[in-house]
């Protein structure tokens, strides 16, 4: 399959951030054509109508408390000291009055949750993205996000956590992620090329991460007139 796809890419859909294109995308109709039509999809739509929704709000929550510990711990490596503390006092509330989690009560005392990943860290440290690329089953990352993943899904974990309660939450975490993409397939499907769609929302939501939010604005290269006007005004 991935022989078939090393074909030429053409000029027009190059692009500096994925110079694995003609890997990436053959991975990317194998995803969606086979184990997210036949696979990921009906499991999650059957997990949706099967599961009440406070089972899964309460499922969520869990994941998501098993997860503070990881977030505080990034949280500190990025120099966020108060998002740290606001993680570890999550962690600590919704253990014990939350019932391991189950209930987000950290949320209704106004402990919002500051969710940070290692990629976001490397990023932070001046990291590149590295390369954009496409993996069987997992979707799209980059070399420095899927090294971040590691840290966060594997070794941050085992740390604390067996494998079985890993598994559980990785498990969670998939299937209501596919569940909540459901209302967009749409924009997916009724684009003109929907791997370079994904693409480019999956650049845009990472920028939005690690800045926080709040992304700085793309430089606009000035016109020479503009320039001649700068030039001016600052000899004046």
């Amino acid at each position: 399959m991935l022989l078939t796809g090393c074909a030429q890419v053409p000029p027009e859909k190059e692009d500096p951030r994925d110079p694995l294109q003609s890997v990436n995308r053959p991975i990317y109709d194998f995803n969606m054509d086979v184990l997210d039509a036949y696979v990921l999809r009906p499991v999650a739509v059957g997990y949706t109508k099967v599961t009440p929704q406070p089972v899964r709000s309460g499922l969520v929550n869990a994941t998501n408390n098993l997860d503070a510990p990881i977030d505080a711990t990034n949280s500190l490596l990025q120099g966020k000291v108060s998002n740290s503390g606001v993680n570890v006092a999550r962690f600590l509330v919704n253990s014990t009055v939350g019932i391991f989690g189950i209930f987000d009560v950290a949320s209704e005392i106004g402990l919002v949750e500051e969710t940070e990943d290692f990629g976001q860290t490397l990023g932070v440290w001046g990291v590149s993205d590295g390369a954009y690329l496409m993996f069987p089953g997992y979707g799209p990352s980059t070399v420095r996000n899927a090294s971040g993943d590691v840290m966060d899904a594997v070794v941050l974990p085992s740390l604390s956590l067996g494998t079985p309660v890993t598994l559980g939450k990785w498990v969670i975490k998939v299937l209501e992620a596919r569940a909540s993409l459901i209302p967009q397939e749409a924009l997916l499907n009724e684009s003109l090329d929907p791997y370079l769609f994904l693409k480019d929302v999956y650049f845009q939501r990472q920028l939005y991460e690690l800045y926080d939010g709040n992304p700085p604005l793309p430089k606009v290269e000035k016109s020479t007139e503009e320039k001649a006007n700068d030039d001016f005004f600052e000899n004046l």
